[in-house]
């Protein structure tokens, strides 16, 4: 009975451990099909570019992008930081780190790991999924392929593409910006059915504070998809090949309310434009 009960285990065992590799798997073939996405000898920027723009949006552009650069819309990002994993009363913060590729409006594929001991928790986010593992083994999340999941993923990727990924926000057949005030201007972008718009706060020399939008998203007490304000703070700005990017994020649920959790506090560690 006790080589019985140890066959089903072991059996049990080895399922899950493929079913994570395939996951990895996964993960890095959806990487490789964004990455592909990056434009081959892409136009570079000129302020000509934006001259019509909203003022605010102007001065955001003409601070973010350097004259000259080249515009690669794709960006692979590594962090390291804090994730909450509780609410604003016990945030339940963990330390971990992370792998990005964002490819406005393509997707975005982020993992992680965090945590520590018998308590890691692993995975990956994206335009497609979420699935995360604790102790690479036991699955604690696997949601997504549902039109609820790729609303709120777009708004994730697209409010980030605004500062970490700026040429993928020009002005165009798909992009639209448009003032709210003096210092913010809205920016609206439209795929493949969807469309996110996110407020930009910047500073008088254009550097970009903050970031809010609706988000669709179920994070709330009744766990219903529903819109809700979202957002973050950028700061500690670095010049990486002819960009000017935020490396230090906080964001989160219930932006600029007193419900305000930020879950999400990261350093980029690193930044590059894969070609």
């Amino acid at each position: 009975m006790a080589l019985w009960i140890f066959a089903i285990l072991a059996i049990g065992l080895f399922g899950l451990f493929a079913r994570r590799r395939l996951d990895r798997r996964a993960d890095r073939a959806e990487m490789a099909r964004l990455s592909a996405s990056q434009p081959v000898d892409p136009p570079r920027f000129s302020a000509d570019m934006v001259a019509g723009l909203p003022e605010p949006a102007r001065r955001f552009f003409t601070f973010a992008i350097a004259e000259g650069t080249p515009l690669y819309t794709v960006a692979r990002l590594e962090m390291q930081g804090q994730f909450g994993m509780g609410d604003k009363s016990a945030p339940g913060y963990m330390p971990m780190r992370a792998t990005q590729v964002l490819a406005a409006p393509h997707g975005f594929v982020w993992t992680m790991s965090g945590g520590s001991g018998g308590m890691r928790l692993g995975g990956s986010d994206s335009a497609k999924w979420t699935r995360f593992w604790v102790a690479g083994l036991a699955p604690v999340a696997r949601f997504g392929g549902n039109p609820d999941h790729k609303r709120s993923a777009f708004g994730r990727y697209v409010a980030e593409a605004v500062f970490w990924t700026p040429a993928a926000v020009l002005p165009g057949p798909n992009v639209t910006w448009e003032p709210v005030s003096r210092n913010i201007a809205r920016m609206t972008m439209r795929h493949d059915g969807l469309e996110q718009a996110v407020d930009l706060t910047v500073a008088e020399s254009g550097r970009p504070e903050q970031v809010c939008f609706q988000r669709w998203s179920n994070a709330n007490p009744q766990k219903r998809y529903r819109l809700q304000p979202f957002g973050g703070y950028l700061s500690e700005f670095r010049n990486v090949d002819g960009f000017r990017l935020p490396t230090h994020v906080e964001a989160g649920n219930n932006f600029e309310t007193e419900d305000y959790f930020p879950f999400f506090l990261v350093d980029v560690t690193e930044i590059r434009f894969p070609k």
